[in-house]
């Protein structure tokens, strides 16, 4: 079995331990501040409520909401089971609605982009056969819907979802990457008292104060690739490149593959002089990478490995370019696995401001992995600067 199917069903073990270890959950406040970012897997909610419709008062939901995030689900509801069903989400940073009603899928984006790191006021409200979004008490985006098999009175359970949708992502018109890098706050949902349901494993999250674009690694987790899923070779000349820009200390990034394992960190010891470990089985070579802030320049040749233009590995006996087009782990922020490598590994502390791939941009949303701790899109502006 290789290190790829050893690391999946590493990673599939921790999921079915967390589904396992699932409970009636945690009674959290909707009126508090919530992270949307870390939750245990892709669709699932951050958490959840239901109330009878007969106890509904309001027909409005506002809130503040907070993100650098272009895509991803923020606010589900449905009735009758999820027969009927609404998402609101953003795509390209636009406000997009879609709705689920008896035999009729509507999808609508419109309004301004929301994803620029400031707060804004969000309304939802039923008006009758529409549905509008007001963003800083100026209407945003209105929906109609209508159709003649809907029922005349809906009797039941209204369920509320964060984060997520509470239906099949097949029954999506338009689909989307649910992740969202986020903050919401001062939440009144349907002017219910109702507190909002959390697994026991959910842990809250900082929001913090004042955000910049990048991914935040707080020293705990890692964000790992399969490499036949990022671009590939150009040109045999060119190589494969990897840009990160940022400020950090700590694992930078490894390469697994079976048999072969490569480490870029900082070592301990003279903390102003940092260096590049390469961890081999045929033994170990360092360098001075940067000083922060840094650009890392980290380049994928056939048979060897650059760090800023210098040659850190050199060997006839690989052929890099084989193994990234066949599937090689690319971890960002850490070694994975339980080793004893992994278990002594510093983790990844910074911002990583961009992260590039054969000049393309990597979203650590669309990662194999992801842990919980790692924020995506956002990156504090001081450290540790959080909301109370």
């Amino acid at each position: 079995m290789n290190y790829l199917k050893e690391v999946i069903i590493l990673l599939l073990g921790l999921y079915l331990n967390l589904l396992c270890r699932r409970v009636s959950g945690e009674q959290i406040s909707g009126k508090g501040v919530l992270n949307l970012a870390h939750r245990q897997s892709k669709w699932t909610p951050l958490m959840q409520m239901s109330a009878n419709l007969s106890d509904i008062t309001s027909i409005r939901s506002f809130f503040e909401f907070r993100t650098l995030d272009p895509e991803g689900a923020i606010f589900y509801g449905d009735t009758e089971e999820g027969q009927d069903w609404f998402v609101l989400s953003l795509r390209d940073g636009i406000p997009e609605m879609q709705i689920g009603k008896a035999d009729i899928l509507v999808s609508v984006k419109g309004g301004r982009k929301l994803n620029d790191g400031a707060w804004h006021l969000l309304e939802l409200r039923s008006e009758g056969k529409f549905v509008v979004l007001e963003v800083n008490n100026n209407v945003e985006l209105i929906v109609g819907l209508h159709s003649k098999l809907t029922k005349d009175e809906l009797k039941g359970k209204i369920r509320l979802a964060l984060g997520g949708m509470l239906v099949d992502k097949q029954k999506l018109f338009h689909p989307f990457e649910p992740e969202m890098d986020a903050c919401i706050r001062g939440g009144n949902w349907l002017n219910l008292s109702t507190s909002w349901d959390a697994d026991s494993t959910w842990e809250p999250r900082p929001c913090f104060s004042e955000i910049k674009k990048g991914s935040y690694f707080p020293g705990t987790g890692v964000a790992m690739f399969n490499t036949s899923d990022l671009p590939g070779l150009n040109t045999e000349e060119a190589g494969i490149t990897v840009e990160i820009f940022g400020s950090w200390t700590g694992t930078t990034l490894s390469l697994q593959s079976t048999g072969f394992e490569y480490v870029l960190r900082e070592l301990e010891g003279n903390k102003d002089v940092k260096e590049v470990q390469l961890g081999l089985k045929e033994g170990s070579e360092s360098a001075a990478p940067p000083h922060e802030p840094a650009t890392l320049t980290f380049t994928i040749q056939k048979h060897s490995l650059v760090v800023n233009s210098k040659p850190e590995l050199e060997t006839e006996s690989l052929d890099f370019f084989s193994m990234w087009k066949n599937g090689m782990l690319l971890t960002f922020g850490g070694v994975p696995g339980d080793s004893e490598k992994a278990k002594n590994t510093h983790y990844l502390r910074g911002c990583l401001e961009k992260i590039l791939v054969q000049g393309q941009v990597i979203d650590l949303d669309r990662a194999l992995y992801k842990h919980t701790a790692v924020s995506s899109h956002s990156c504090p502006t001081e450290a540790m600067n959080e909301l109370t």
